[in-house]
């Protein structure tokens, strides 16, 4: 009878739960930091490569890879091998997949996969990388449950599949969170880390950007992902990536065609759908999910007149539309848990290679060397082959002649046996140049193998070869977009500035819009509507500019207010836009006369006035640099005058007036005094009776013929010298003849034959053409018909632009787009 032994509860206890929490540690929970692969994952890809299930060959039944694991290598349950299996086939949690799936594997609806007796798969293409060269003593095995099989601790691991494809895991007092990678990125930290060994954590980091989830998305900040790569945790904010867009009736809706990673969509769609039940969230009309085959499309339609920003605050608030992944560094380094840096974790990698190409040329030099040997036998055989023939022949079996072979010609017994068991074919001459061939090129590759083991550097060259190889056979494009948090940046640093087109109605709406919206038309089309504009209200002006742009507006009153141009609303063509007492702040009666666009506010520049009278004033640019909401006096304008024209001059241009009846005036800026911001100015053109300014230009190209446009849509082009210099407040020169078929001069632009126009009409018609269709004549003519104007209708603003190459070639008739 054994004796027994008393032990106390609690140290049993202790002991047990101790070995426990290392066996969930090591053998289940964490992946080892060399191949990125947690026992599972590691057992499963083994199992299959052993199965000889490579991408190339024809899938097999999901049923027989488990139960493969299972009787070998991984005794834990068929379940669990399954899952692991089905989500390393899953596009929306691996980075890049391990295992080629067909069937059903799930969707991000949280769907489970179909059972495994349903469903087959195969390694993918890049998974062969992780076991490339597992048969050349390049890792070491241990014994399988049962001792009966050899399994391996480790595999090769040309991917760096830790950082690649991430790793999530929860042990016993710890857990590991590691994001997936983009392959690109992670590769050229590779090569920069072997480059320089003592890289900087910054340096690298410029170059490792960030995770790269399966999911893309958007993460806010990258205060968490520098915290993440230098400490090893970290917290990072994902969004999903969404649109506005305009839908019927001038409706916006919220369009999610990007989620968070592991974000469930059908969960976040209830979500939404209990907010908006609840009343947290108010504002949404519909709420439905257009997903396909293409990609993620959840369609979030709004109320007329909501704004799209603040809801989706709130669903970045209340949703998983906008979580926290939190970044725990945490792998197995020689079993014990660590947490690593993402320096630390490329050293660990490129150690694992280190050691794994070194054991590969270990192999190989010894296979080339025994070929060698063997080699060095056939050709001392063929020189002696008439004795050796003799030996055998007078042998009374194999044992005797090897014997021979070794006593007479000192063979190895390795030479000796290959010797005998040497076709006679390889007598032939031609054979025999075969043999010394191979022998002097065997001689090569193990001279290089021996070079190889002699320089480390010739062996980090190698593992840098093959990660550009790696690279540019698998890398793809980043699909998680890193932004910088708003709290770090100006909001001038998220807007795109592109070239936009601002229109202003009679009744102060004001919107913006896309100059790619309009495409070009030939001379005399009818144009594209462009508004939708409220019953007995018109498009005034237009103005092309750019979303950094700065717009001065200068009213009727005389007063300067300021408007960053993306602080506009953007709206579709047809939309009405806002109101632009919404966005300034506008005194009763008053309205906006003119607008200015500037980007940088320089010293010696100024600003032009001219009003509907004819008085003109010049102001120092820099005086308005600095505009509270509540405006700046920018000129005092006399009883029943309006203001009609401002421009930025750079004191010594030439200015040019336009009148309504068809004269002009050209006179130099110098005539002009600068003034202060209150003076009214003095007279530019003395005007003829019941005439009045219109236009006006600063005349910055002396290249530039001058384009006279009136409400009829009649246009002319003359050229500049055809005006000559007058001085300031005389009557002037004629400028158009006009008639009741042209109707009154709207405006004036200096254009050359590299720029195109704008026409927009009293009914919010735009035309878009190239300037040089506009015949060049002499300044008492009609000119050419530019647009077509119905009636009641008129041209009311123009703007030129330089035209683009592509508008060139997309010139088109003049339909309505």
């Amino acid at each position: 009878m054994a004796k027994e032994t008393q032990i106390y509860i609690e140290d049993e206890i202790k002991n047990s739960y101790l070995d426990y929490s290392m066996s969930v540690i090591v053998s289940r929970a964490l992946p080892d930091v060399r191949d990125g692969l947690k026992p599972v994952h590691r057992r499963i890809l083994f199992a299959m490569n052993e199965m000889g299930m490579f991408h190339e060959k024809p899938h097999k039944k999901s049923a027989r890879i488990v139960g493969e694991v299972l009787g070998k290598y991984h005794p834990h349950g068929d379940t669990a091998v399954y899952l692991t299996m089905v989500r390393m086939a899953q596009d929306f949690n691996y980075r890049y997949m391990l295992i080629d799936g067909h069937g059903n594997f799930g969707s991000v609806d949280g769907d489970s996969a179909a059972a495994m007796r349903y469903t087959e798969a195969r390694m993918s293409k890049i998974t062969r990388e992780l076991l490339l060269d597992i048969d050349k003593n390049t890792i070491d095995y241990r014994k399988n449950f049962d001792d009966s099989l050899d399994e391996p601790i480790v595999l090769p691991g040309k991917l760096p599949n830790l950082l690649l494809n991430g790793a999530a895991g929860i042990a016993v007092g710890m857990a590991t969170n590691i994001p997936p990678h983009n392959l690109v990125e992670l590769s050229d930290g590779i090569i920069a880390t072997i480059d320089n060994r003592d890289i900087e954590d910054d340096e690298l980091i410029k170059i490792v950007k960030g995770p790269d989830f399966p999911t893309g998305g958007i993460i806010n900040g990258v205060s968490g992902i520098i915290s993440a790569y230098k400490t090893g945790r970290g917290k990072v904010k994902v969004r999903g990536k969404v649109k506005i867009e305009e839908i019927r009736s001038g409706k916006e809706a919220i369009i999610i065609n990007e989620l968070p990673y592991q974000v469930n969509k059908a969960r976040l769609i209830e979500k939404i759908a209990n907010l908006v039940k609840e009343k947290k969230i108010s504002g949404i009309t519909d709420l439905r999910d257009e997903s396909d085959r293409d990609g993620i499309r959840i369609v979030i339609e709004l109320k007329k007149g909501e704004i799209s920003e603040l809801i989706l605050n709130k669903l970045y608030k209340y949703t998983e539309l906008q979580n926290t992944f939190g970044i725990i560094m945490l792998a197995l380094v020689n079993n014990v848990p660590k947490v690593l840096t993402l320096k630390q974790i490329l050293n660990h990698y490129l150690d694992h290679r280190y050691e794994v190409v070194v054991r590969r040329t270990k192999y190989e030099l010894e296979k080339a060397e025994k070929r060698a040997h063997i080699l060095e036998g056939f050709r001392k055989a063929l020189d002696n082959i008439s004795e050796i023939i003799k030996i055998i022949r007078g042998s009374k079996d194999a044992a005797t002649a090897k014997e021979s072979l070794i006593k007479i010609f000192e063979f190895t017994e390795i030479q000796a046996k290959s010797i005998l068991d040497m076709r006679l074919q390889r007598l032939t001459g031609l054979e025999r140049d075969k043999i010394e061939t191979e022998y002097k090129e065997l001689l090569k590759v193990i001279d290089e193998l021996k070079f190889i083991l002699g320089n480390d550097s010739k062996v980090f060259e190698i593992i840098k070869d093959e990660v550009i190889e790696l690279r540019d056979k698998y890398g793809d494009k980043r699909r998680t977009e890193i932004r910088a948090a708003a709290e770090d940046i100006l909001l001038e640093d998220l807007i795109k500035d592109e070239e936009v087109i601002v229109m202003m109605t009679n009744k102060g709406y004001i919107k913006r819009i896309g100059l790619d919206k309009y495409k070009a038309q030939n001379r005399g089309g009818k144009g594209v509507s462009s508004h939708n504009a409220a019953s007995e209200d018109f498009v005034e002006n237009m103005y092309l500019t750019k979303n950094l742009d700065s717009l001065l507006i200068f009213t009727n009153k005389g007063r300067a207010l300021s408007l960053k141009v993306y602080e506009i609303p953007e709206s579709s063509k047809k939309a009405r836009g806002k109101l632009i007492n919404n966005l300034i702040n506008l005194t009763t009666n008053e309205k906006v006369k003119a607008v200015l666009k500037v980007r940088e506010f320089e010293e010696n520049k100024n600003i032009f006035f001219a009003t509907k009278s004819g008085v003109v004033k010049k102001v120092s640019l820099n005086k308005f640099k600095k505009i509270s909401k509540a405006g700046l006096i920018a000129i005092n304008l006399k009883e029943n005058d309006n203001l009609i024209y401002v421009g930025v001059a750079n004191g010594d241009n030439d200015i040019f007036l336009a009148t309504k009846q068809g004269y002009s005036i050209r006179f130099n800026e110098s005539e002009i005094r600068s003034m202060g911001r209150t003076a009214t100015g003095v007279k530019g053109i003395n005007l003829r009776k019941n005439d009045e300014v219109v236009s006006g230009l600063v005349i910055e190209n002396p290249e530039a013929t001058v384009l006279t446009v009136t409400e009829n849509g009649a246009g002319k082009r003359t050229k500049l010298k055809g005006y000559r210099l007058q001085s300031r407040g005389g009557k002037g020169l004629i400028n158009m003849k006009i008639n009741p078929k042209t109707g009154d001069v709207v405006e004036v632009k200096g254009v050359t034959d590299s720029d195109e126009i704008m026409l927009i009409s009293s009914n919010g018609i735009v035309i878009r053409t190239a300037a040089d269709t506009i015949s060049t004549t002499g300044r008492s003519t009609q000119g050419v018909r530019v647009m077509k104007v119905d009636e009641n209708e008129k041209v009311v603003s123009v703007i030129k632009r330089h035209k683009d190459k592509e508008i060139e070639s997309d010139i088109e008739s003049g339909e309505e787009e």
